[in-house]
C-alpha cells in the first residue's frame, strides 16, 4: 500500500518549487494589497458591514463543506453581536452556531495570539458544546485516543466504504502537535506568510488530531495565518466560501497530496489559485454592501417603523424567495392586517413595488433606481 506522507522517513520536511509558484504568489500579494486599499477607501461603517458579510459567509460555508447547514440569520446575528454591531432583525443563536462563530472570530480577531494546545482545545469544545457529533459521543477539548480504531477518512455506504486517508496513530499526537505548533508560531521563518497559511492547513488536517471538526479547525488556522500575513483582524474575503464552491477539487487535491511525496508544489498551486478566485468572489460581497448603502442613502428621509426597517434589511441581506404579506407578518412578528398596512406605506414611499401577478400569490420586491 502507498504510504501516506506522515509515514515517510523525512516527514514533515515539506518542500516545493518556489519558481513555479512565483507568478501566482506575486499576483496574490498584489490582490491582497489592492483589496485592503479599496476597503480603506470605503469608510469605517461600510468596512464593518463588509466584514460582517464576509465573516458570516465564512462561518456558513466552512460548516457546509462538512455537510452541516447553519441558520444564516443566527450566524449573522451572532457575528454582529461579537463585532459590536447593532443590526435590525437580530435573532438569538443556538449553541452550535455560537460555538462556530466564537472559534472563527477568535482565529481572525486574535491573529497575534499564538496557537497552543489549550487554544485549539477551546475551539474544539466550542464546535461541539454537547460533547457529541451527530448521535455519537466524542472526545471534546482533547486529542483523540483511537479507542475505536485508527482515525480514517471514509466515504460511501456501509459495507462499500472507500478509505481516503488514515491519520497518524493517537500515541504520536503529542509529539506531532508539539512540532506543528512550534512551527506555526515561528516568527523568524522567511517563508512567505501566504504559503505558510497553505502549509498550516495541510499539516494540521494531515495530523487530524481530533475525533471530529479537523477540517473546520484547519480552515480556521489558515484564516489565522492569513490574518497574521496581513497584520489585520478585518476579513474581506472568504477562503472557505471558495473551497465550498470547489469542494470536490479540494478533497481530490488533499487526498492526492496526502498519498504523495513531501514535495507539495501542486497543493500550493491549488491553494493560491483558490485564494485568487476567493478575491474575485469578494466583488459579489462588496457589491451587496454598496447596494445596501446606496439603498439606505436614498431612503434616509423616508419615515419607517422598526418593523419595516427590519424586513427591508432582511431583503437586502439576501432574503430567499418572494416577500408576501404572510411572510412579512412572520418576519415582523405582527398581524396580517398590520403587515399589509406596512407594505402599502412602503409602496407609497417608493421603497417596495408589487410584482407582476396578483391575487392570493401577490408578492413584493425592492424598488431599485
Amino acid at each position: 500500500m502507498t504510504p501516506y506522507i506522515h509515514q515517510l522517513p523525512d516527514w514533515p520536511q515539506f518542500h516545493w518549487n518556489q519558481h513555479a509558484l512565483a507568478v501566482a504568489l506575486a499576483d496574490i500579494r498584489h490582490r491582497q494589497g489592492r483589496l485592503l486599499g479599496r476597503m480603506e477607501s470605503l469608510g469605517f461603517s461600510l468596512q464593518r458591514e463588509a466584514e460582517l458579510e464576509t465573516l458570516t459567509l465564512d462561518v456558513l460555508t466552512s460548516s457546509e463543506i462538512e455537510g452541516e447547514n447553519l441558520d444564516a440569520n443566527q450566524v449573522r446575528s451572532s457575528v454582529a453581536r461579537r463585532l459590536g454591531l447593532d443590526i435590525a432583525g437580530a435573532v438569538p443563536a443556538d449553541r452550535d452556531v455560537e460555538g462556530v462563530v466564537e472559534m472563527m472570530l477568535d482565529a481572525t480577531q486574535n491573529f497575534d495570539v499564538p496557537l497552543s494546545d489549550e487554544r485549539l482545545y477551546g475551539w474544539h469544545a466550542a464546535l461541539f458544546p454537547t460533547g457529541r457529533s451527530g448521535m455519537g459521543k466524542i472526545i471534546v477539548g482533547a486529542w483523540r485516543d483511537d479507542a475505536a480504531g485508527p482515525m480514517q477518512v471514509v466515504s460511501g455506504p456501509i459495507g462499500r466504504e472507500r478509505m481516503h486517508y488514515e491519520a497518524p496513530a493517537a500515541a504520536l499526537l503529542n509529539g506531532e502537535m508539539s512540532r506543528f505548533l512550534s512551527w506555526a508560531n515561528e516568527t523568524e521563518d522567511r517563508t512567505d506568510p501566504v504559503l505558510r497559511a497553505a502549509l498550516a492547513h495541510l499539516w494540521f488536517v494531515t495530523i487530524h488530531p481530533f475525533d471530529d471538526g479537523n477540517g473546520r479547525i484547519a480552515r480556521a488556522i489558515a484564516d489565522w495565518s492569513l490574518a497574521r500575513s496581513e497584520k489585520s483582524a478585518q476579513r474581506f474575503y472568504s477562503m472557505s466560501a471558495q473551497i465550498r464552491q470547489e469542494r470536490k477539487a479540494y478533497y481530490d487535491i488533499l487526498e492526492h497530496t496526502q498519498k504523495g511525496t513531501l514535495d507539495i508544489t501542486l497543493w500550493m498551486e491549488w491553494v493560491l489559485g483558490c485564494l485568487g478566485r476567493a478575491f474575485e468572489g469578494t466583488e459579489t460581497t462588496l457589491a451587496a454592501v454598496l447596494r445596501k448603502a446606496r439603498f439606505w442613502d436614498r431612503h434616509a428621509r423616508t419615515a419607517m417603523n422598526d418593523r419595516q426597517h427590519a424586513v427591508l434589511n432582511r431583503l437586502l441581506n439576501g432574503f430567499v424567495g418572494k416577500l408576501t404579506t404572510r411572510k412579512y407578518a412572520k418576519l415582523a412578528k405582527c398581524s396580517h392586517d398590520t403587515a399589509l398596512r406596512d407594505i402599502q406605506k412602503l409602496i407609497e414611499h417608493g421603497v417596495l413595488k408589487k410584482d407582476p401577478g396578483g391575487g392570493r400569490s401577490t408578492s413584493y420586491s425592492l424598488k431599485e433606481k
